[in-house]
This record gives structure tokens, C-alpha cells and sequence, in this order.
């Protein structure tokens, strides 16, 4: 039976058939997300490697027509360099005693290979601040072996999370779009 398997692997391997995925962010390695943010007078960024989070696929084709993503972060963990504007953020901006995480669940609605990477569309729901948002979120893919490195900038806006811009100074209001910026490995872990 063993012979029949490792004979059935090796014939999958050469034909080129892709097995199931599932990869996991991987604790180990440098994973970081980063915002940043616009007055007319100051920009800052925030910045956390807290993440969790898992991409898997089923079907015989790399990120096949089953997937899921799933990645989640938490809020008390950005740091913008000043204890202060942390705390505030935290306490009045986001509401993280409330609202301590934010999540993304989504599937690959296109995937196409340009070289060693894999530009890629996924589709899902942004969870933040208790307000869940539909989005399209484009990336870039490189693998080899068991690793995976995922890369993504995107903005998203407070006002679609019922998230109100603080105020700087008594004149200025931070801007209601805040980029981000992904840069995350995986391991397979299907193995």
C-alpha cells in the first residue's frame, strides 16, 4: 500500500497537480502591518506584527475554486512612536476596549502568475469597529517550497467604520483615508 502511495505522489508531483493549501502565518518570521495617516500638518504611521491568520485552498489547481483568507490583527498593538497618541487611539478612536480586533475574510477572485509572482484579487468582508464592509483588496504572491510571501496597499476610510478622525490641535482633523501597507509570510502547513 505504501509503494501504491509514494507511486501515486510521485506521478502527482510530476504531472503537475497541486494538493490542498493550507498555509498559516507563520510566528516565526517578520510579518508587519503599517498604516499611515495625513494632516496638512503631520503624517504618521502605526505599526504592529501582531497578525494571525490562515489562507487554504482545495481542487487541483493552486489556489483553487475553494479558498478562504482569513486574517486577523490587534488594535492595542500598533505603535506610532508616542505613548500618548497611542493610548488616544486606542481609547477614543477606536474603541479597542470594545472593539480589540480587526479582521479580514475573503476568498481569490482572480489569481494570475506574472513571473515568481502570483498578482492576485480577493474579495471579502472587512471587520472593524464593528462595522463589516465588503471589499476588493489587490496583492502580490511569491512562493517557494513551504513559504509564502504575501504583500498588499490598500486604504480604507473611518467613515465606513463609523470611526469619527480625531483632531490635532483644534484646527486640524486626521484624514479620513488611512493606507496600509501588508507584508506577510506563510508556512505550508498541508504537508
Amino acid at each position: 500500500m505504501r509503494k501504491l502511495l509514494a507511486i501515486f505522489y510521485l506521478f502527482s508531483i510530476l504531472i503537475g497537480v497541486v494538493f490542498p493549501g493550507d498555509w498559516q502565518v507563520d510566528k516565526g518570521a517578520t510579518n508587519t502591518v503599517i498604516f499611515y495617516s495625513s494632516t496638512p500638518v503631520l503624517d504618521f504611521e502605526g505599526t504592529t506584527n501582531s497578525i494571525d491568520g490562515y489562507i487554504y485552498w482545495e481542487g487541483d489547481s493552486l489556489f483553487g475554486d475553494k479558498n478562504e483568507i482569513y486574517f486577523e490583527l490587534s488594535l492595542n498593538t500598533f505603535e506610532t512612536g508616542i505613548g500618548k497618541r497611542d493610548r488616544d487611539m486606542r481609547d477614543d478612536v477606536l474603541q479597542t476596549d470594545k472593539f480589540p480586533l480587526a479582521s479580514f475574510r475573503g476568498s481569490f477572485n482572480q489569481v494570475k502568475k506574472s513571473g515568481v509572482l502570483y498578482k492576485v484579487v480577493v474579495e471579502g468582508e472587512m471587520d472593524l469597529h464593528g462595522i463589516k464592509k465588503r471589499m476588493k483588496i489587490n496583492g502580490e504572491i511569491q512562493m517557494s517550497e513551504n513559504r509564502m510571501n504575501l504583500k498588499s496597499h490598500f486604504s480604507i476610510f473611518l467613515k465606513d467604520f463609523e470611526i469619527e478622525a480625531p483632531s490635532l490641535m483644534a484646527f486640524f482633523k486626521v484624514a479620513d483615508e488611512i493606507k496600509l501597507e501588508l507584508d506577510l509570510n506563510l508556512i505550508n502547513k498541508s504537508n
